[in-house]
C-alpha cells in the first residue's frame, strides 16, 4: 500500500545479544514501533530506539499473551495507520525456523504492506554450539535435521512427525519447542528402532547467561527431564555429537556465567563496560539513568544569573581542570563550533578528575598535566589548592549537577558548566521486569545512584547488591541500602576486576 510503514521481520537470535545481525540492530535502533517475542533478551531490547512504541505480544508454552492471528493484524494495522513508519517484528532465533514469520509475511503481502526479512541465528545451531555440541563432525554426522517437537496433527491430535524415518536417520536430530513432548517423543523413537543408549542433550536458555546443559540418553530422557526439572526454553538434541560436549564446553567456564548486571551509565558511555562484562559471561542489562546534554555554550557560575561565555576570555585562565569525559566532549564540542581549535590552549596546564577523563582528553590530543591520585572532587581540589598559581586564574569545566565541592576548596575559581544532566523519567515495564531479575546493579555516579533508587523502588526483588566507582558513588547507594563493592580505582577496568573478583570468589 503506498504511504504505509514497511515492516522488517527481523531474528534475534538465541539470546546473546553479540548474536543479533548488524542488519537487526540498524533496525531496531531506528523503528517506531518494535513488536517483540517472550524469547527476545532484554539486553538487544536495550539496543531498541528509546522513543519506539514497544509492544509484547509473547508467548509462553502453556497460554499466547497475544494469538497469532491478531499479531498479523496487527502488524498490518501498524502499517496502515503510520504511513512512513518503520515496523519492527522481532522474534527470537530466525523468523522463518519455526518462528511463523512466513505466516505473518504472507498476511503483508496479502495487506499490499512492504516488508523484508531480516534472518537471524537459529537455536537449533547456536545453541549446541554455546553448549560444546557440533550439530556435525566427521565421522560422527555428516547430517542434521531440526525438528518441531510442538506442532500437533489436527486430526488425531498426536505429533505430526514420522518418528519411523526418523528413527533410521544417521543423522544429529535437534528439537525444539519439544521438552512438554520428550517422553513420548522418546518412546516412539525407540519403538520405531532408535537405539536406547543414543546420547541425548538437554539445553536450557541457550546463549544467556543462564545456560544449562543436561545430559541424558533416549532411554532416560522422561525421567531425567523430571528429576533435573528441565524447562522450557529449552532444546533436545540426539546423537553422537552429543558426547563431544563434555569436551568442548566452553562458555560455562566464564568469570561471570549466570549474572544478570544491571548498567546504569548514560547510554553512549555505558558500550566499553558492557562489551567487557557480556565478553565475561554476563547478561547486561543497559539502563542508563541520567542523560546528558551539551549546552550550546557554557555558562558562568557563580552568578545571580547563568552567563555565556566567549572562549576568548580562555586567554585569562593559566589551569583548566575537566572532572569528568561529558565535560570533556561537551567542552570541545563547544570550542570547535565557536570556530576555535586546541591551539587556545598552549601554554595551559591541563588537570583530570581520574584516569577515564585522562583518557578521554588523549581523544582530542591532549595530554594531561596533573592527575590527583585520589580520583575525586576533594582529591582534584586539593591537588589544585597546592599548585603554585593564583585560584582566580583556575577555570573548573563541569555540569549543572556539580556539588560546591571544588568552588568550597578553590573559593576564587571559576565555573564553567558545559553540560546538563537530566534524569531518566521512567522506566518501560520490559526492563522493569528485567532489572526485577538481575543479580546486581553497577553505578558510576551519584546520580544514577539517586535516579535508580527513586524509579526501581517499587520493583519486586529490585537487586540489592551494588558495584560502584568511587567513595561518593559508594556513598549515594549504602544510603538507600545497597550492598557495595566499590573499585580499587576510578576506572573501568579497575571495576569490572572488581566484579570478576566478587563472584569468582562468591563461586
Amino acid at each position: 500500500m503506498s504511504g504505509a510503514g514497511k515492516v522488517y521481520l527481523i531474528g534475534a537470535g538465541p539470546g546473546d545479544p553479540g548474536l543479533l545481525t548488524l542488519r537487526g540492530k540498524e533496525i531496531i535502533e531506528k523503528a517506531d514501533v518494535v513488536v517483540y517475542d517472550r524469547l527476545v533478551s532484554p539486553a538487544i531490547l536495550s539496543f531498541c530506539n528509546p522513543k519506539a512504541k514497544m509492544v509484547d505480544v509473547g508467548k509462553m508454552p502453556t497460554h499466547h499473551k497475544v494469538k497469532q492471528s491478531e499479531i498479523n493484524k496487527l502488524l498490518v494495522q501498524f502499517a496502515n495507520e503510520m504511513p512512513g513508519a518503520t515496523i519492527a517484528r522481532l522474534k527470537g532465533g530466525d523468523p522463518f525456523v519455526f518462528g511463523r514469520g512466513g505466516e505473518e509475511a504472507l498476511e503483508l503481502v496479502a495487506a499490499g504492506i512492504e516488508f523484508e526479512v531480516v534472518p537471524g541465528i537459529t537455536s537449533a545451531i547456536s545453541v549446541p554450539a554455546y553448549a560444546g555440541i557440533p550439530v556435525s563432525h566427521r565421522g560422527i554426522a555428516t547430517s542434521f535435521h531440526i525438528i518441531t517437537g510442538h506442532e500437533k496433527a489436527e486430526s488425531n491430535g498426536e505429533l505430526s512427525l514420522d518418528f519411523e524415518a526418523l528413527a533410521k536417520c544417521p543423522g544429529t536430530l535437534i528439537f525444539l519447542m519439544g521438552i512438554a513432548n520428550m517422553d513420548f517423543i522418546a518412546h516412539r523413537l525407540m519403538e520405531c528402532g532408535k537405539a536406547p543408549k543414543t546420547p541425548l542433550a538437554f539445553i536450557e536458555k541457550g546463549t544467556t547467561p543462564y545456560q544449562r546443559t543436561v545430559m541424558a540418553t533416549l532411554e532416560t530422557a522422561g525421567e531425567t527431564i523430571a528429576r533435573e526439572n528441565v524447562t522450557a526454553p529449552a532444546i533436545t538434541i540426539m546423537g553422537g555429537v552429543v558426547e563431544l560436549g563434555n569436551k568442548l564446553a566452553w562458555k560455562k567456564n566464564l568469570p561471570l556465567s549466570g549474572k544478570r548486571l544491571v548498567v546504569t551509565r548514560a547510554a553512549k558511555q555505558s558500550s566499553g563496560i558492557t562489551a567487557r562484562l557480556t565478553a565475561l559471561g554476563a547478561e547486561v542489562i543497559e539502563t542508563p539513568m541520567i542523560e546528558t546534554r551539551a549546552l550550546d555554550c557554557p555558562h558562568v557560575i557563580p552568578a545571580s544569573e547563568p552567563e555565556s561565555v566567549d572562549f576568548n576570555t580562555l586567554a585569562n585562565f593559566d589551569i583548566l581542570a575537566f572532572t569528568s569525559t561529558n565535560g570533556v566532549e561537551s567542552f570541545f564540542r563547544q570550542l570547535f563550533a565557536a570556530g576555535f581549535d586546541v591551539r587556545v590552549l598552549a601554554g595551559k596546564k591541563i588537570v583530570s578528575v581520574g584516569k577515564i577523563t585522562e583518557k578521554k582528553l588523549l581523544e582530542y590530543g591532549i595530554r594531561c598535566d596533573y592527575v590527583p591520585e585520589d580520583h575525586t572532587g576533594e582529591g582534584l581540589g586539593k591537588l589544585l589548592a597546592s599548585l603554585p598559581v593564583d585560584q582566580s586564574r583556575i577555570l573548573l569545566l563541569q555540569g549543572n549537577l556539580a556539588d560546591d565541592t571544588l568552588l568550597k576548596l578553590l573559593p576564587q575559581a571559576t565555573r564553567w558548566v558545559v553540560y546538563e544532566t537530566l534524569p531518566v523519567a521512567e522506566l518501560p515495564e520490559w526492563k522493569r521486569d528485567a532489572v526485577a531479575g538481575a543479580d546486581s546493579v553497577v553505578f558510576a555516579s551519584t546520580s544514577a545512584v539517586e535516579n535508580f533508587s527513586a524509579l526501581a523502588a517499587p520493583i519486586d526483588s529490585e537487586p540489592r547488591l551494588a558495584f560502584c566507582i568511587g567513595r561518593m558513588t559508594e556513598s549515594a547507594a549504602r544510603k538507600h541500602g545497597f550492598e557495595t563493592v566499590t573499585s580499587d580505582e576510578t576506572t573501568m577496568d579497575s571495576l569490572v576486576k572488581k566484579i570478576v573478583d566478587f563472584y569468582s570468589q562468591e563461586s
